[in-house]
């Protein structure tokens, strides 16, 4: 396990910046038959070792287990985790017409496997993926309860030169940052945290060339630039993307906390300044050797639709809709080679019985 280095993870310039181009806007004009400002970014799939004691880590900080899929034929199960009680983003909604969901896949026997390990994504082999993120409302109440349950940390609140973000570890030593909803010396004082107004703010995934993703993933993906925090003295900048949905672009708060930490569904991109230029640089999808991280996934409008749209976008297939025994799911791939999965929206368009 490496230990955390706060000076890559400082933000030291924090930059609002919408994005350069309109993406659902224009998607929707010249391709009018999938709309991507219907789109959700629904899920992210970690793989776990033992199902019981990830679902009670992912439960004790205020999630649900809103879906459990099984396939013993297969010998996995999907088990699906979002906040869902009267003060979350989406109370009670269909699992695919949701943002914010963490999947987690179990394959049979790992549990009981002393030598099966997951790669969490940040050290070789297997640098990629990055973390989840939890938003909280007391953020020094949060990491309280969470240190006293027993569980570690990466970072704590008091490490390090950034005392406004801590990250936990899953029992798979995926990290889990947690950063606050409210300004950080406003709720020093404060004892009680309250689970049911966390968020499941974002997934991080590093990239090497920030051009080529974030033109990805805003005119292929069709999601919304929403913040950028530029890190020269450090070399590395953050762009956190997403569908602005009914909530619409945020605008900068006044109070300097982060403007899009009362948020669900953004996806942050880490590019660490030079990679671009190595012919050789390649970050791990997680998919291979060590394996950990799978995917991130997105619900769409009409899904037959949308992979048309792909199509027409030139989109680097791994699986297509017709490929496989699963006629209901198809992944593309990003410049990066992270999996992207897109299923349909079934509040939209019922499709599947899941």
């Amino acid at each position: 396990m490496f230990a955390f280095n706060p000076v890559t993870r400082t933000r030291t310039s924090l930059l609002f910046r919408p994005s350069f181009v309109d993406s659902a806007s224009r998607s929707y004009a010249t391709m009018a038959s999938s709309d991507t400002s219907k789109y959700k970014f629904n899920h992210s799939m970690l793989r776990v070792k033992d199902p019981k004691a990830s679902v009670k880590f992912y439960e004790f900080l205020g999630m649900k287990q809103i879906k459990k899929l099984e396939y013993p034929d297969n010998k996995f199960d999907l088990y699906f985790l979002a906040y869902d009680s009267a003060d979350s983003a989406s109370p009670g909604a269909h699992w695919s017409d949701r943002e914010g969901v963490i999947e987690l896949t179990h394959n049979y026997g790992t549990e009981s496997d002393p030598n099966f390990k997951v790669a969490n994504g940040n050290s070789d082999p297997g640098k990629g993926f990055g973390h989840v993120c939890i938003s909280v409302d007391n953020i020094q109440a949060a990491c309280s309860r969470i240190e006293q349950a027993g569980y570690r940390f990466q970072k704590k609140l008091t490490d390090g030169r950034m005392k406004s973000i801590a990250f936990a570890l899953d029992p798979d030593d995926y990290w889990v940052e947690i950063i606050g909803q409210n300004p950080v010396d406003k709720t020093e004082g404060i004892k009680e945290t309250n689970t049911g107004g966390y968020r499941m703010n974002h997934t991080m995934i590093r990239i090497k060339d920030h051009q080529a993703s974030l033109q990805f993933y805003q005119e292929t993906m069709g999601m919304t630039l929403m913040r950028t925090s530029e890190n020269e003295s450090a070399g590395f900048n953050l762009y956190f993307l997403g569908y602005p949905g009914e909530k619409g672009v945020p605008k900068e708060s006044a109070n300097g906390v982060n403007p899009v930490a009362d948020r669900e569904g953004l996806l942050e991109l880490t590019w660490n300044y030079g990679t671009e230029k190595d012919p050789n640089f390649k970050y791990h999808d997680g998919n291979g050797e060590p394996q950990g991280f799978g995917h991130i996934c997105v619900s769409v409008d009409d899904l037959d639709a949308a992979c048309k749209r792909f199509d027409e976008h030139k989109v680097n297939w791994k699986k297509r809709l017709t490929d496989g025994r699963m006629k209901n799911v198809a992944f593309v791939l990003d410049p990066d080679g992270y999996w992207i999965e897109m299923i349909q929206n079934e509040k939209l368009k019922r499709t599947s019985n899941w």
